[in-house]
């Protein structure tokens, strides 16, 4: 077998990434190239995209030049997303991948994972990361044995956590949109007729339905006492992923109340940002929304519904177990390269918990400005 060689990719490899990728059975969206360029488009994130080859020839590896050449002829066994968030806040760390479930290696097989770990170790290392963090939906066994990586540096041993205590929820969809509602349980097909009964409509379509989205989106987010996203984020997916993406939004009258973006690939459909009105909760437009969104994902051939991270027994977990969804862990690795014990819940996100309360209080029109300022520098 040829050497080993990590390449940074260029603009010009997408296409042979994209290849492996979608022939890859880990792989799932955020895999993707273009996700590169949604995170650089709507926030300005630094991205590394690790590419493991097999071939003779071409430069060391370098995260300043990445070749923009085509390397169709060789043969890819392993890819590694990554983007640098660094901050004097948030802190400095490379992740794979940040906002969402997902990411962190493909390969072909314990060596070629072993090479891709090896190298983000080093390049954690030469930007000044304190951590790496991989968001991985199955375990990566390299990480089991992490001491190995210490790439000669006795003075800043790696050390690493794993944190498995969260889920994502799938659900198997039957063969066609009809057979869904036998499927539930009566306490669902109850709810879901209740909110079709308040006469709510709802339409399915790409960006022009961007604006009610984000507006039912930043509102709840808002009522959370979470900083939002960017509305760039869901527009520059729309536009990089036109066919993987759709979005679903709920209507009372003219107003928009509840809303959901998909993404799609290999037969599994998820829902990373969803949301609905707070104030009208008791009418379960929330129901109508899942219900839209798995009939959308039936009628389109998906075989699974990924209904995203819970933490099992919380309440967005029992939601989803009632649609019959169950629960399949996430293993999220934090490496330290300062030789301390990574803290994950010293994370951007629990550090900004504690001046919820009075983000709740601030007007929406407040947090769709200041929120993506923060929101680009926490990783989950």
């Amino acid at each position: 077998m040829p050497a080993y060689k990590i390449k940074y990719a260029g603009n010009f490899d997408g296409a042979l990434w994209d290849g492996y990728v979608r022939k890859h059975l880990n792989a799932s969206l955020f895999h993707m190239f273009g996700w590169r360029d949604v995170i650089r488009r709507t926030y300005g994130h630094a991205t590394y995209y690790l590419m493991l080859t097999a071939c003779d020839g071409g430069g060391e590896a370098s995260p300043r030049h990445a070749e923009e050449a085509s390397h169709s002829a060789e043969s890819i066994l392993g890819v590694l997303p990554l983007v640098h968030l660094k901050h004097i806040i948030f802190g400095n760390c490379l992740v794979s991948l940040p906002f969402v479930d997902g990411g962190g290696i493909l390969a072909d097989g314990r060596e070629a994972e072993d090479t891709l770990l090896s190298e983000v170790i080093r390049l954690g290392r030469e930007v000044g990361a304190a951590t790496i963090e991989l968001h991985h939906e199955r375990l990566l066994a390299s990480c089991t044995e992490i001491g190995a990586f210490s790439n000669g540096d006795s003075r800043k041993p790696v050390v690493v956590v794993t944190r498995s205590n969260k889920v994502r929820m799938l659900l198997a969809l039957p063969e066609s949109s009809e057979m869904l509602l036998n499927s539930f349980k009566s306490t669902v097909r109850n709810r879901i007729k209740k909110a079709l009964n308040e006469g709510f409509t709802t339409r399915i379509g790409g960006v022009e339905l961007l604006k009610d989205f984000y507006g039912v989106f930043s509102a709840n987010m808002r009522d959370l006492g979470s900083p939002v996203h960017s509305a760039r984020l869901m527009r520059n997916v729309l536009d990089e992923f036109p066919e993987h993406a759709r979005i679903i939004v709920v209507y009372r009258g003219m107003e928009p109340v509840a809303s959901g973006l998909l993404l799609g690939i290999n037969k599994t459909m998820r829902n990373p940002w969803v949301s609905s009105l707070k104030k009208y909760a008791p009418l379960s437009p929330n129901m109508l929304l899942y219900l839209r969104m798995l009939e959308y994902a039936c009628d389109h051939g998906y075989r699974a519904f990924d209904f995203g991270r819970s933490s099992p027994g919380e309440g967005t977990y029992v939601f989803k177990e009632k649609w019959g969804a169950a629960p399949v862990p996430l293993h999220w690795h934090y490496i330290a390269l300062d030789g301390k014990l990574p803290n994950p819940e010293s994370s951007g996100k629990e550090r900004f918990e504690k001046a919820t309360h009075y983000w709740k209080k601030l007007p929406l029109i407040v947090t769709r400005i200041v929120g993506p300022h923060i929101r680009k520098h926490i990783s989950l």
